[in-house]
């Protein structure tokens, strides 16, 4: 397996462990911050941890795509290619600002039986971080791995448009979240999160199953490196 291969199915693979560990953490802190005024929800201290756990693999899995894909980026634009890494790298932190506040939720709850206005304002934290990290911070990391699978035809371009499409899509529908114009999980948040999702399944099962296209620069030498160009005889003579 070429070096470009393995590179292709790792960041295909991380991108499929990101999905799997958003929607677990989500599914176990429904309990935690879905009860009344916010608060957390009595009995849910193991299933705020379990949460946090999943969010721990979430956070290596977001810096680990940006890691992964930094080799084959940079071919064709290293300043975009940085901004990527970067952004994951941003995400990331984002998402353990909320994972911290979480498990300040659960030492309140089991510290003190007045804790309720500091429950409010700790699951508020979370809900921002949530916000902020995988919707604004994912939506422009979208639109700048996109733009750069397109135009370097790294992936079909079908699924390079479906991240033109949902990372402005999902920053937009954050923005309309944070003035109030719909709740964040609600049909028309969920709805505006589907092309990124679709794009973020389409590009890791491409990845796994066919690697990266002809314009990756995949015909690389061993150590990954693009392969300098052959010089020609009359080429040398005449240098």
């Amino acid at each position: 397996m070429s070096p470009d291969r393995r590179t292709a199915v790792a960041a295909g693979s991380l991108f499929l462990l990101t999905e799997a560990a958003a929607i677990a953490g989500a599914v176990l802190y429904r309990p935690l911050l879905g009860a009344a005024e916010g608060r957390l929800a009595q009995g849910a201290d193991t299933l705020a941890l379990l949460g946090v756990l999943c969010e721990v693999v979430l956070v290596v899995a977001v810096a680990g795509t940006g890691a992964a894909l930094f080799p084959v980026l940079r071919r064709h634009g290293e300043g975009l290619a940085l901004g990527y890494a970067f952004g994951r790298l941003l995400e990331a932190a984002v998402i353990a600002v909320g994972m911290v506040a979480v498990l300040a939720l659960v030492t309140l709850r089991r510290d003190t039986e007045a804790a309720a206005d500091a429950d409010v304002a700790l699951a508020a934290v979370h809900d921002w971080t949530f916000l902020f990290g995988p919707n604004i911070a994912l939506g422009l990391n979208t639109v700048l791995l996109a733009y750069l699978a397109y135009r370097a035809r790294l992936v079909p371009r079908f699924i390079a448009v479906l991240g033109l499409v949902g990372g402005p899509l999902i920053c937009a529908s954050a923005v309309a979240v944070m003035f109030g114009a719909y709740a964040q999980l609600s049909v028309a948040g969920s709805v505006a999160a589907l092309p990124v999702f679709a794009w973020e399944l389409a590009l890791a099962g491409w990845l796994i199953v066919r690697g990266f296209g002809p314009g990756s620069g995949a015909a690389s030498g061993a150590d990954g490196q693009v392969a300098e160009p052959a010089v020609s005889v009359g080429d040398a003579a005449r240098g």
